[in-house]
């Protein structure tokens, strides 16, 4: 039986242990067919991300800091040396000083906005640029955001900010690669509980609220955010560029609801 992604390669960068949602995308591709690349940040990310490489049976794991223009240079050309096409890459890279996730935003650091800024969303721009030489044929280019990009949410703070210009950087990023074939777009998946999140004060709590509130009164599976992503890596997803495709229980359509 012929499966969506079948014949294709596909990058994921942001697999950091097997609780986060990169790693969970990773496992649809792999069941949809694909050929994966992983990447690790550096030597303390690089075992676990080699051994989760082994499980997943991905092709290879190679190291790539998204912040150092180099790695991402070395990256574009180690794959262009192997004669590889990528026909998808999923971003799923965000960071922000523990500090500016507990405090009031207004204590935002001006280096602490400047970080997430140039993790949560500028990496967007630079792994795309380093990916498109090898996207020959076209493909597809998806982030992870939130909901919190337009909506204030408690704690998240600086990451909310950084997510509402990872959002506009996708659009802006839809428009330039499309004469390429290259569609860009991001999911914005429902409060999961991932490592990541964990370090935003409340989040077993917004956790709860969300499976109170969302219309489907649950929170959201890892795996739904996956199938969504192989969506859009496949040609299923041809048409769809430069959207926000919300996998989240249908939380982001509510407002004030009636006090219990």
């Amino acid at each position: 039986m012929p499966t969506l992604l079948e014949g294709k390669t596909a990058l994921v960068l942001g697999v950091a242990n097997r609780w986060s949602l990169a790693y969970a995308i990773s496992q649809a591709f792999v069941r949809e067919g694909a050929k994966l690349i992983l990447t690790y940040q550096g030597d303390r990310q690089k075992q676990t991300v080699e051994e989760l490489a082994a499980e997943l049976k991905a092709h290879q794991a190679i190291a790539c800091d998204v912040t150092q223009d180099a790695q991402l240079a070395a990256l574009t050309e180690g794959l262009q040396q192997q004669g590889t096409v990528l026909n998808a890459v999923v971003h799923s890279i965000a960071f922000a000083n523990r500090e500016d996730l507990s405090r009031p935003f207004l204590e935002t650091s001006r280096s602490g906005y400047a970080l997430a800024q140039d993790v949560s969303a500028y990496s967007l721009v630079a792994v795309a640029r380093a990916a498109a030489p090898l996207m020959t044929a076209g493909g597809s280019v998806t982030t992870l955001t939130y909901l919190g990009s337009t909506r204030v949410v408690e704690n998240y703070n600086v990451m909310g900010v950084a997510k509402a210009a990872l959002e506009a950087t996708m659009r802006y990023l839809a428009n330039d690669l499309g004469p390429s074939n290259i569609r860009v777009n991001a999911i914005s998946a429902g409060a999961v509980k991932t490592a990541s999140a964990r370090g935003i004060s409340g989040f077993s709590k917004m956790l709860e609220k969300a499976a109170q509130l969302a219309p489907l009164r649950r929170n959201t599976d890892p795996a739904e955010v996956a199938d969504a992503a192989v969506f859009l890596a496949s040609d299923l997803g041809r048409g769809v560029t430069g959207n926000v495709l919300f996998v989240d229980a249908g939380m982001q359509m509510m407002g004030f609801t009636r006090a219990e």
